[in-house]
């Protein structure tokens, strides 16, 4: 994977001894940091997956190859006592260590054939579902049964993408994370693509349709100008957010972090989804975003906090994103705001490589400019948690800073304990946190020494150990037998889950060496337990909606049938409730209530006060002993059917979703006083959009619209287009081929269209942000006739 070249800054603060630096670097202002609004994006394509079970695994090609090696994020690099290291090992019991096998790597041999490694580092990371394990590396992943049984692969992760059509399908470019979506039940797989190239750049995820891994799922591609590299993928009830590192095309000029949240309910339903995507300063990089482990859901509408190391060596930093799908401009993200911390030394100084083996000169990057995956969220009913680690100087050694940050009443984050596990001379790094239901934390790292090869191990924590001190026995999972002789890249990150079903469970994945050498990388899937936490089946339910979505006009109500069940234990009392509600619309549940394995009937009616657009409804389930969540999809049109606003003469953009710069214009409309305007006579950058989705009345046969394009630069820089998907069929037309002219004035395009079928328009202006040659569009008089 693709990794951020070093940057420079020196900054004076005003302590004795700090002094603020980063690696040396080309750095750019953004255009788009500290933007109030968010980039809305709607995603490329989508489409459902064959049952994966029946995709036959793909296998990598070509020879080993080092990913580029990693670049500096901005961090403090200056040196500071430590005043909350642990140099004692905890004297408890050892961890209880259930299954211990080796996941993907060199070797391992499961139904979809042998795997062979061809590129370093793993990346490894995992997620634990209701009755299977999803591991994946760099570009490859298996799923296994809680036995350790290997059901599918190992396979390409790009496998998953089979018949979806460009980059996602025909490459493998890695970066891939897997999360267990909790509260629905589902599996979320993501990856990049298209990254050795100028771009553009894709993200690929897809989401089951249901908790079975090997199942069917929901597949989406979304576009990327820059390079988004580093994605972090997590699960929260509005919205799945990821997070990048962005780069420009040549890949040696950072532009900051990118946070998106992809909209959630549209991706469970399969139905059309946008993204809404706002990107930090260059001062900052590495974020993670909150990802909830647990059954209880977050607060209705609480927002999703992220951190990131801060800009000195005291503070992390954190910002609050609440996405509203219904009203884009009302989505937050509010930050970076500091959180003081007790001082640390980020590992190996400045080099960022300084991490001894055994038998070899050969030292390996700590990675201790961000922290490290993931920002994992409990909510336990009387308190909210957050926990997460990174690595700091420990003496003459490296340990885990490890920290639980509790959310207060507003949803800000302060620091409940935190300390450093460093107990020897041993370097300990690229750890994971993590906690159960009990209260109690685990960490798991990769420990070595000049006369130790990379191992795996964890320690641990009771809830009412003292504060800031990992009291558990340290346990070795793997110990390495080999060390890595040519390269330093280690591990990039791993990964530490809590089991969804008993949440007792933590299952840790993380990469060690056999034998000396390089490519000979092996993973290792850990399960086990911490003291406290009992493992007795504890009462629970799931709670889903079938049919996922409706479209309605204004005016008109649609039922969906609630369905409850119990997934462990006894059955409970479940109260319903639903959220999100467009104006003008109402909900009613009959029953209001059910015992966990009975059905509602969810009646959603909307009015002539009823917006169009389409409204991610949560539905909410909650029992004695947990809160599920499940979401269902409105999409309401006008109350005569067809386009709406199609000639703007609401003077504004109602009914039209838009990316980049789009506004309505009171001037040279093709009728009446309004057109809309996608670009600018200014230079602008990228596309700039216009989209409705519709769905064509009885009598209409065909789609027009007018446009007037002013385009003084040639066509392969600058044009004007229109798509026209037909979503009932997935077949998808132009209307409009690019084109570039200027001063032609208003010309006509259109389509034949089906009554019945749901279609999807996108109205596209490109500017290259070429100073001189400006390109903008008119639209206006997009109608349906018959």
């Amino acid at each position: 994977m693709r990794r951020m070249p070093p940057r420079s800054a020196i900054i004076v603060i005003a302590t004795a001894v700090t002094l603020l630096t980063a690696q040396p670097a080309t750095a750019a202002p953004d255009p788009t940091a500290g933007r109030t609004a968010p980039a809305v994006i709607t995603e490329l394509h989508h489409d459902t997956s064959p049952v994966l079970q029946t995709i036959k695994p793909r296998h990598a090609v070509g020879g080993p190859e080092e990913d580029d090696r990693p670049g500096t994020l901005p961090h403090a690099v200056s040196k500071a006592p430590d005043p909350v290291r642990q140099s004692a090992p905890g004297s408890g019991p050892k961890t209880e260590v259930g299954l211990n096998f080796d996941g993907v790597g060199q070797g391992f041999t499961g139904p979809g054939g042998v795997f062979n490694v061809t590129s370093e580092p793993p990346d490894p990371n995992s997620a634990v579902g209701a009755s299977q394990v999803v591991e994946i590396v760099n570009s490859a992943f298996a799923v296994f049964a809680k036995t350790g049984a290997a059901e599918y692969g190992p396979a390409t992760t790009n496998t998953l993408f089979t018949g979806f059509g460009g980059p996602c399908e025909t490459t493998d470019d890695g970066d891939a994370v897997v999360r267990y979506d909790t509260l629905a039940g589902r599996w979320v797989l993501a990856q990049f693509a298209n990254v050795n190239s100028k771009g553009p750049y894709y993200e690929c995820v897809a989401v089951s349709q249901t908790s079975d891994a090997t199942g069917a799922y929901n597949r989406y591609s979304f576009q990327y100008n820059s390079f988004p590299d580093y994605p972090k993928l997590s699960v929260w009830p509005d919205a799945y957010y990821v997070t990048y590192n962005l780069f420009d095309t040549s890949g040696t000029t950072f532009l900051g972090a990118e946070s998106c949240a992809l909209n959630r309910a549209a991706m469970l339903a399969g139905q059309t989804a946008v993204q809404q995507c706002f990107t930090t300063s260059n001062a900052y990089g590495g974020i993670l975003p909150a990802d909830v482990d647990g059954g209880t859901a977050p607060p209705t509408g609480a927002p999703n906090v992220q951190m990131a190391l801060g800009t000195t060596n005291t503070t992390l930093v954190y910002w609050r994103f609440h996405v509203d799908w219904t009203t884009p401009a009302n989505t937050t993200f509010t930050g970076p705001t500091p959180l003081t911390v007790a001082a640390y030394t980020p590992a190996c100084g400045t080099s960022g490589t300084c991490v001894p083996q055994a038998d070899t000169t050969q030292q390996l990057d700590a990675l201790s400019d961000r922290l490290m995956y993931r920002l994992a969220y409990r909510n336990f009913g009387d308190h909210q948690s957050l926990v997460v680690s990174h690595s700091v100087a420990a003496g003459g050694s490296v340990g885990e800073r490890w920290y639980e940050f509790r959310l207060g009443a507003t949803g800000d984050p302060t620091v409940f304990q935190q300390g450093t596990y460093a107990p020897d001379a041993t370097y300990r790094w690229l750890g994971s946190a993590a906690m159960d239901k009990a209260g109690n934390l685990a960490l798991g790292y990769t420990a070595s020494a000049a006369d130790q090869h990379p191992s795996i191990r964890l320690t641990g924590r009771i809830a009412a150990d003292p504060p800031g001190q990992l009291t558990q026995a340290e346990t070795t999972t793997v110990a390495g037998d080999g060390s890595q002789t040519k390269h330093s890249r280690w591990g990039d990150y791993s990964s530490m889950s809590v089991d969804p079903v008993d949440n007792c469970t933590f299952w840790y994945t993380h990469e060690y060496l056999p034998i000396d050498g390089d490519f000979t990388w092996r993973t290792r899937d850990t399960s086990f337990t911490l003291p406290g936490c009992t493992s007795k089946t504890q009462d629970d339910f799931s709670v889903a909606v079938n049919p996922g979505s409706a479209v309605v006009t204004a005016g008109k109500a649609a039922a969906t049938t609630v369905s409850t069940a119990v997934t462990s234990g006894s059955a409970q009392q479940v109260n319903l409730a639903a959220t999100g509600l467009p104006a003008g619309t109402t909900a009613s549940f009959n029953p209001t209530s059910v015992t966990a394995g009975g059905s509602s009937t969810l009646t959603i009616t909307t009015s002539t006060l009823t917006p169009s657009g389409s409204f991610p409804i949560t539905v909410v389930g909650t029992g004695p002993s947990a809160t599920h969540v499940t979401s269902y999809l409105l999409t309401v049109e006008s109350g005569n059917g067809g386009i709406s606003n199609g000639g703007f003469e609401t003077a504004d953009l109602t009914d039209w979703k838009h990316t980049g710069t789009v506004t309505v214009v009171h001037s040279g409309a093709h009728s009446g006083a309004y057109a809309a305007q996608a670009g600018a006579p200014t230079p602008t950058k990228g596309d700039s959009t216009l989209t409705q989705t519709f769905t064509v009345p009885t009598g209409s046969t065909a789609l027009s619209f007018w446009y007037d394009v002013n385009c003084p630069d040639q066509l392969y820089s600058d044009w004007a287009t229109a798509t026209l998907k037909d979503n009932t069929t997935g077949v998808t037309t132009t209307p409009l081929a690019k084109t570039c002219t200027d001063g032609t004035g208003w010309q006509r395009a259109g389509a034949k269209v089906v009554a019945g079928h749901r279609y999807t328009l996108t109205l596209t202006s490109h500017d290259d942000n070429y100073t001189g040659d400006a390109t903008y569009t008119l639209f206006d008089d997009v109608t349906l006739t018959n």
